[in-house]
């Protein structure tokens, strides 16, 4: 045991709390929960994280970190027109997808036959439109806004990883001394509140569909790339079912999707972790106990977030997406043959458009996949 295995799993857990918690928010208030639901499904998601590394990392003695879908949240927060009963119904229905993706493998197959261009232009779609509510927050409270920009990219020369969390902590220092928190709510204790869900066609198609497909294409696909990059040898199927078994029990709760994680992990799977790759495992259990400590608290970190100023909350969100944004564009034009039903895919997805009560990440992969069979037809 290293100081180095504790120090990177809670960095990691910081991290990846910290700088996209804002999200979870925003995808909370997208769909109508309320405060306790909110703080439901905080403290659901973190506990279902906390059994998924524990396990699978002793289990298989690789440090395999798992996290909440940042593209998923983000096209949660994005989509509209869905009750809080509906999104549980569809988290239900992406959980149930993602275990039975991990039991046959023929699906995973199946998946990461989606271009990569096509996959990332609805990524890029779904995200363009925080990065730009980041930016049309400036006028709403500039001398707090402006600041922190300037502040997240210089940060970011330096630690790219900790700038999104410096500029939350900062935000929320400075709207604190300045007045623009009226107080901070008293600490309490999490609890979970079950949710009765609702499924409904145009919940299953718009949104868990496009969940299930970000989470797959952009997180686990992505999450197995990084244990691979560090020497590992993962087998997909069990590592994804058990995340999605675990989303589908921590659903009823409030809680959205958890995957593999591709960022976190990349904080725990290096040789700065241990030069000892078979040890480096233990980061596993150690980030789990920083999750339980989240889980415990969720309720409180929910209600603060809840006092500070929207301004700071859109900024925040809009912050943690710039570095997903800018590598999701990078993907979908890399390959010139598939640039165009790329940019076809983005300029829907990113569009809003909403068609038979499906919402427009479902459009854009259609409106995508059909410009690239229209362009491989023409070659034959």
């Amino acid at each position: 045991m290293r100081i180095s295995i504790p120090i990177s799993a809670f960095v990691a857990a910081i991290v990846g709390f910290g700088g996209t918690l804002a999200l979870v928010i925003a995808a909370a208030k997208a769909v109508g929960a309320t405060q306790i639901e909110t703080a439901s499904g905080v403290t659901a998601i973190c506990l279902a994280m906390v059994v998924e590394c524990l396990w699978l990392s002793w289990r298989t003695k690789m440090p395999v970190i798992t996290a909440w879908s940042t593209p998923g949240l983000a096209l949660i927060a994005a989509s509209s027109g869905f009750t809080m009963p509906q999104a549980v119904g569809a988290f239900i229905i992406t959980g149930i997808l993602l275990t039975v993706t991990g039991l046959f493998k023929p699906l995973t197959r199946l998946i990461a036959k989606i271009p990569a261009s096509v996959a990332s232009g609805m990524l890029a779609g779904i995200l363009v439109g925080f990065a730009i509510n980041a930016v049309k927050a400036i006028p709403a409270d500039p001398w707090l806004i402006l600041p922190l920009i300037a502040v997240f990219f210089v940060i970011r020369l330096f630690n790219p990883a900790l700038s999104v969390l410096v500029v939350l902590i900062g935000g929320g220092l400075a709207a604190f001394l300045t007045g623009r928190v009226g107080g901070l709510p008293a600490p309490e204790l999490s609890t979970l509140t079950w949710i009765m869900p609702q499924f409904t066609a145009s919940a299953i198609i718009g949104l868990a569909l496009p969940l299930y497909l970000v989470t797959m294409a952009s997180q686990n696909l992505s999450g197995l790339a990084v244990l691979r990059a560090a020497g590992y040898h993962p087998e997909p199927g069990p590592l994804i079912g058990v995340t999605g078994l675990f989303s589908l029990l921590s659903a009823p709760f409030g809680a959205a999707t958890t995957n593999l994680a591709a960022i976190s992990a990349a904080i725990c799977t290096g040789p700065d972790v241990h030069p000892d790759p078979a040890e480096r495992w233990k980061t596993g259990p150690f980030y789990s106990l920083a999750y339980l400590i989240f889980a415990i608290f969720g309720a409180s970190l929910v209600a603060i977030f809840a006092v500070l100023p929207q301004s700071l909350i859109v900024l925040v969100a809009g912050l943690a997406l710039t570095a997903p944004l800018a590598n999701a564009l990078s993907i979908a034009l890399k390959d010139e043959a598939e640039r165009m039903p790329a940019t076809v895919t983005f300029a829907v997805t990113a569009s809003g458009l909403t068609l038979f009560g499906v919402g427009a990440a479902f459009w854009g992969l259609v409106a995508g996949m059909a410009m690239l069979f229209l362009d491989q037809l023409k070659k034959r």
